[in-house]
């Protein structure tokens, strides 16, 4: 008897929350139409279709717009008519709005979807991915001009490409020594001599690696369009090595030692190119890409590396500091 009264509490407790919940037909303060049904709002079904809502809207706006409908609540009317429209003409919106009408009980998401909408911003990912992607082209080929303008400042300030570039533009008329014209100042001529020397060194100076003359079609956006073009072309680069050299056993050619040699030492392309073109010959002729020659390279550098220690002033003024001052430490023993 005990168990069906504690049954029966329960079923009547179910049913008191249930009518609860259904006299306020899942709607919350705050959220979408509020209080009020956005169906009733604009007087549909639930079932309505797209272009039903539409219509409703459409005839519900023209009866309570405050230009033509002047009575007492008709401005807040029109808004909620039109909070009802915004939200039951988008489908994601409307599928949130039912399903917090279905299951009244999930307050705190209702709430969480709601509001993370409208927080979020409404941006297309392919929009931030472009501009995100554009603004790191923009940041790269800027970088690359500063770079080879640094490089050409600093070749103009080498007296060896000064004088180079000094006559090569006298040999061409572009520079007259000894002549001052009319009209012009000193400092004018100056700046004159300086356009007419930069041009001279960035035709004639072979700036490769790091500083060399920035190309358009280098930056990122250049490289996603253009990716499946590099793909081909890496695959079919990689069958050529497969077929001529591991299975046919063919000697390397120039293009294939530098290539090794590179991939040996570490290097980018921008690293390699950096390098005097004596270094690289050198680098190539000593066929690093096999074990032996590679082990003693690195047995060179090492003892490279050890010279250029003992050779250095810190290096050495600190050996003599521990040889006058390492005896006469104070150690735990003593």
């Amino acid at each position: 008897m005990k168990t069906m009264l504690n049954r029966l509490t329960v079923l009547l407790v179910s049913c008191a929350l249930s009518a609860l919940f259904s006299s306020a037909a899942g709607l919350l303060e705050g959220l979408y139409c509020g209080k009020e049904s956005c169906y009733d709002v604009l007087q549909v079904d639930k079932d309505v279709t797209a272009a039903e809502i539409r219509r409703a809207y459409r005839h519900l706006a023209l009866e309570y717009h405050p230009d033509k409908n002047k009575a007492e609540g008709s401005r807040e009317r029109f808004q909620l008519i039109s909070t009802a429209y915004e939200i039951l003409k988008d489908e994601e919106e409307r599928a949130n709005y039912d399903y917090m009408l279905e299951n009244p009980e999930q307050v705190y998401r209702h709430y969480y979807h709601y509001y993370r909408r409208r927080v979020t911003p409404q941006v297309d990912i392919r929009v931030v991915v472009g501009v995100a992607i554009s603004v790191i082209s923009l940041v790269q080929y800027l970088g690359w001009w500063h770079s080879y303008n640094t490089a050409i400042s600093a070749a103009l300030r080498m007296p060896r490409y000064r004088g180079k570039a000094k006559e090569l533009a006298v040999e061409k008329g572009l520079l007259k020594e000894g002549q001052r014209r009319k009209g012009l100042s000193r400092e004018e001529i100056k700046n004159e001599e300086e356009t007419v020397l930069r041009r001279i060194v960035e035709e004639n100076l072979n700036i490769l690696g790091g500083y060399s003359k920035p190309v358009l079609w280098d930056v990122l956006w250049f490289k996603i369009v253009f990716s499946p073009y590099y793909l081909l072309r890496y695959l079919y680069w990689y069958g050529r090595w497969v077929w001529l050299f591991t299975l046919r056993g063919q000697s390397y050619g120039t293009e294939e030692v530098v290539y090794l040699t590179r991939r040996q030492l570490g290097l980018s392309i921008t690293q390699w190119e950096s390098l005097e073109e004596v270094k690289r010959l050198e680098l190539v002729d000593r066929k690093l890409w096999e074990e032996s020659n590679w082990t003693e390279y690195k047995e060179e550098r090492e003892e490279e590396r050890k010279t250029a220690l003992l050779d250095n002033s810190k290096y050495k003024k600190y050996k003599r500091y521990m040889k006058s001052t390492g005896q006469k430490r104070v150690t735990a023993n003593s």
